[in-house]
């Protein structure tokens, strides 16, 4: 292999394929990234078992060949040299030979033999536009259990209905769903994204504004642009029939402005106990909209907001922090509350927009 590119092309492009690489102890080859000279291009591939990405760099290619290197020894090279001028690469005896002006590395290679293919996903596929499918993963993601205990939580599930492509993410405490409308939709009966590799496909397309093509199989899905292939593996569960908790009427509404409602929640937080519980009291005869929370060790606190209010009174507790993840994704200037009762869920959602619904169960003491 021997050739020549930008330090600034490759430079970018080794950054965001070492953070895939594998930290795997019995398999050193996945700590790698493998470097494919051929044609008029420099391919960049790294994996994990569980994501893997290939990305493309223009380069003038004088020889082909392939070179295993360490991701983590790359990545501290080229964050270390000047950008505005090109870089010489070469493969002399599975070593990797880097020269700049100023500088001459030489680099011990791995036996890229070992290094695991990365599938080509084939199967159902469509289009979108990556800001759609950005916004649809980060409107929900957050709300995913953490945990790896029951994998079909631990994930974002994805399907579609009618002209939607619906994200929805819980961890039985509360559940995110967003509705993105996109049209030539195939039918998706349900993908589940691990956790894990949401913020690595949210890094890599997050500030993309190509369109991107998805394809997706039982096992396996994939996100392609011009010059970005990754993967990810698709777990093999059933999400929660989760439209069975959403009730399907309201005895309580309550509609406030977003800034007052964050403001408060902000301030209920430093009274807040150890279970970050946060007390609401919603009366519509007297048009009280309270907030409180009360800590032995800290004080006691009440806040009233100014709501238009109708239906039941009310009076639970919920999770705090909960409530503010959600604020990512609520992009108006008002927020409405629905409430069935003092046992069933919050529904939050947006006066204008109807594309995003968030539950948050009561923990009422």
């Amino acid at each position: 292999m021997k050739l020549e590119c930008k330090i600034e092309d490759i430079k970018n492009k080794i950054f965001q394929v070492e953070r895939i690489t594998g930290k795997n102890l019995t398999l050193p080859i996945l700590n790698s990234i493998l470097l494919i000279a051929s044609g008029k291009s420099l391919k960049l591939r790294s994996t994990n078992l569980s994501l893997g990405i290939e990305v493309e760099i223009p380069a003038k290619i004088e020889k082909e060949g392939i070179v295993a290197i360490s991701g983590a020894v790359l990545n501290g090279i080229f964050s270390n040299v000047s950008q505005n001028e090109n870089v010489f690469l070469e493969s002399v005896d599975g070593n990797l030979l880097i020269q700049t002006k100023k500088s001459k590395i030489k680099l011990k290679g791995q036996a890229h033999d070992d290094f695991p293919t990365i599938p080509r996903v084939s199967g159902t596929s469509f289009e979108i536009e990556s800001k759609k499918l950005i916004d649809g993963i980060k409107s929900v993601y957050y709300s995913s259990s953490v945990s790896d205990i029951k994998p079909e939580i631990s994930s974002v599930f994805i399907y579609t209905n009618e002209d939607n492509l619906i994200f929805v993410s819980t961890d039985s405490f509360r559940l995110a769903e967003k509705k993105i409308k996109t049209k030539n939709l195939p039918e998706i009966t349900g993908i589940l994204i691990p956790f894990k590799n949401i913020a690595e496909i949210l890094r890599v397309f997050g500030e993309s504004p190509s369109v991107l093509k998805v394809c997706f199989n039982k096992n396996q899905i994939s996100f392609s642009s011009d010059s970005v292939y990754l993967t990810s593996r698709i777990i093999d569960g059933v999400f929660p029939d989760y439209r069975q908790i959403i009730p399907k009427a309201a005895k309580t509404t309550a509609t406030v402005l977003k800034q007052d409602l964050l403001n408060a929640l902000k301030l209920s937080n430093i009274f807040s106990d150890k279970f970050n519980q946060v007390d609401l009291k919603i009366s519509s005869k007297e048009k009280v909209f309270e907030l409180s929370s009360a800590n032995n060790d800290v004080g006691e606190n009440k806040t009233y907001l100014d709501a238009a209010i109708t239906g039941e009174n009310i009076e639970l507790g919920f999770n705090y922090k909960y409530f503010l993840d959600c604020f990512q994704s609520i992009t108006t200037d008002s927020i409405s509350i629905k409430a069935s009762g003092s046992s069933s869920p919050l529904v939050i959602s947006t006066v204008s927009d109807t594309s995003f619904l968030y539950l948050i169960m009561p923990m009422n003491r």
